[in-house]
């Protein structure tokens, strides 16, 4: 079914299956052939975590990217749908739905072992994209590979295109290099590299750029060719049992304050950080990630 209205933002990238291993203590033993865990499956990945916390806000919500025909991929579609998520543009992987298996500690701190299964040669219908592309305000790209094919599209159409790079520790990765000429927003982590060279580096040549660093436990930074701002996280009285979809949540809630409402930049970074924070008190689980009222009853 094709929806009466075109998509306010399209997330592009992998969706899939999230094992998460909850450690009973702080390490590994491995002395003993048997640790004993909690372990969790759900609809996850960054493209889950991006296309439903968009979703949960109210907004008209689509996804690019491809599921196996597999019991992850039929999951994950069936998910999407009663998000209300536009999937017209999801296509086959004939080596499954994409994985990811995350050990998570007792901080809520993980280590993410990730299966993309065949990003790295996939083809998306590019006919299809452009299709769902049109009429949107947003592309929300995540990195397999096949989503470079699709950032010229989303610039011929006049989208702003914000591109997730994940974690960085050298800002001249080649593989990231299509993904950073693209993107007018940038987010990634720069818990394992300096931020502020990281900010300057990718902001070289580019003042119309923004830039969103996520800084782990001391918060987050806003970079832009007038400044750069570090904000602390937001006092909200919420536990932390897992980091995972964090940084998708602080994406989404940016970009959605930002580019969809129009709010100020730190305003709209407050927002995203209320929404990473809201994520850090999800235990495997991408079902309650924060709503609309949630948001503005946190920001208030």
């Amino acid at each position: 079914m094709i929806p009466t209205l075109p998509p306010e933002v399209v997330v592009i990238g992998n969706a899939g299956i999230d094992t998460n291993v909850y450690l009973p203590g702080d390490a590994i033993d491995f002395s003993v052939e048997a640790n004993f865990t909690d372990n969790r499956d759900y609809v996850g990945q960054a493209g889950g975590y991006a296309a439903r916390g968009y979703a949960a806000l109210g907004r008209r919500t689509a996804f690019i990217g491809s599921l196996g025909e597999d019991y992850g991929g039929h999951q994950v579609r069936e998910t999407f749908i009663r998000d209300g998520i536009d999937i017209r543009a999801i296509w086959t992987d004939p080596a499954g739905t994409a994985r990811s298996v995350n050990l998570v500690a007792r901080d809520g701190s993980r280590k993410n072992f990730y299966d993309g299964k065949s990003h790295m040669w996939l083809q998306p219908d590019l006919t299809r994209c452009r299709e769902v592309l049109a009429g949107a305000r947003l592309a929300h790209v995540n990195l397999p590979n096949w989503a470079r094919h699709l950032l010229p599209i989303a610039r011929e159409l006049g989208l702003t295109i914000a591109c997730d790079l994940q974690d960085m520790v050298r800002p001249d990765d080649p593989y990231r290099a299509d993904f950073i000429a693209a993107a007018t927003i940038l987010f990634c982590s720069a818990v394992n590299i300096s931020p502020e060279e990281l900010a300057t580096r990718l902001l070289a040549g580019r003042p119309d750029r923004i830039v969103v660093l996520g800084l782990g436990q001391r918060g987050a930074a806003l970079a832009t060719s007038a400044s750069y701002q570090v904000f602390p996280p937001p006092p909200l009285d919420l536990p932390v049992v897992d980091t995972n979809g964090a940084g998708d949540a602080l994406a989404v809630g940016f970009l959605t304050s930002y580019v969809l409402e129009g709010r100020p930049l730190e305003e709209s970074l407050r927002r995203g950080q209320i929404a990473a924070r809201h994520t850090c008190a999800l235990r495997a689980t991408t079902d309650g990630l924060i709503t609309a009222a949630q948001l503005e009853a946190y920001a208030t």
